[in-house]
């Protein structure tokens, strides 16, 4: 399973977004996380803004499609897309994903 990490700049394209994901299956789940600060490095200069981070949990073989889809649907031009193999996960919760996503 991967978790893959996107921002938004607002709470309204977050939950926008992952509604989309899940009804696209291409992920089982999307949590938009409450308001966070971020510190980047963008147009020759330190930026800072208040973002949401949104969890993606999909299989690796929808990681394609995904990532596709966050650039096509996100306001950003460089969405962050960021995937992390989960090296643990209960084998109910895998199940649910793999279940949802065939």
């Amino acid at each position: 399973m991967l978790v893959v990490l996107t921002t938004t700049s607002n709470d309204e394209e977050g939950e926008t977004l992952a509604r989309k994901i899940v009804e696209a299956k291409l992920a089982a789940c999307v949590q938009v996380l409450p308001l966070m600060k971020s510190f980047y490095f963008w147009e020759n200069a330190i930026q800072s803004e208040t973002e949401h981070l949104l969890l993606i949990k999909t299989l690796p073989e929808k990681f394609a499609d995904l990532e596709k889809f966050v650039q096509a649907n996100h306001s950003y031009d460089v969405p962050e897309i960021v995937a992390l193999r989960a090296e643990k996960v209960s084998e109910s919760y895998l199940s649910w994903v793999e279940d949802y996503l065939k």
